[in-house]
């Protein structure tokens, strides 16, 4: 008998148990799905708005890395077997109508640059939370291609938002006081 709270494999669910498992897997991955669709539109706003070349570069890099990553989310659909659909993400566009109108509330230089670099992490921690969850679930399940495919893109994301935590902490964050200082 297994320990409560040890650091063993996820118990597999038992049959009627995973339908339902199943179809919340398949809800969760067309709202990331949307997800992803909505920041990659979002992005060029961020980076027409940043000043910093290191930012600038760093969201550039995502927006192909988003491509790759919305790609990715197509072989999952594949490889669970259900057409690829998105279906909105209340959540994400809450998230990217906050970075917008954030932009709209700060100058250019290097506050708006710390703004966008929390705006984005915002969303890099919303999609932390999702493919963690989807590869969970994903693990649970037994959709071991789908699972593989869903921590590549995890691990991804935690990169990014290091990438961005670096930024900040290295160079922006700290232009930002001076700037406030003039």
């Amino acid at each position: 008998m297994k320990e409560s709270g040890s650091n063993k494999s996820p118990k597999k669910a038992k049959s009627g148990a995973s339908k339902g498992l199943q179809e919340l897997f398949e809800a969760e991955l067309k709202d990331i799905y949307w997800a992803e669709k909505a920041i990659l539109k979002s992005m060029p706003k961020l980076v027409k708005n940043a000043t910093s070349e290191e930012l600038i570069s760093a969201l550039e890099n995502h927006m192909k890395q988003t491509e790759g990553q919305i790609q990715r989310l197509e072989k999952v659909f594949e490889a669970v077997g259900i057409p690829a659909k998105a279906e909105k993400c209340e959540a994400m566009e809450g998230l990217i109508k906050e970075a917008e109108e954030i932009l709209e509330e700060t100058e250019v230089g290097m506050v708006r640059d710390a703004a966008i670099i929390a705006s984005a992490q915002k969303i890099e921690h919303y999609e932390i939370a999702s493919y963690g969850t989807l590869s969970s679930f994903a693990h649970t399940l037994d959709q071991m291609d789908a699972y593989d495919l869903l921590e590549e893109t995890l691990d991804e994301e935690k990169d990014t938002d290091a990438l961005l935590t670096e930024i900040a902490e290295s160079s922006i964050n700290i232009e930002a006081i001076e700037g406030d200082d003039d």
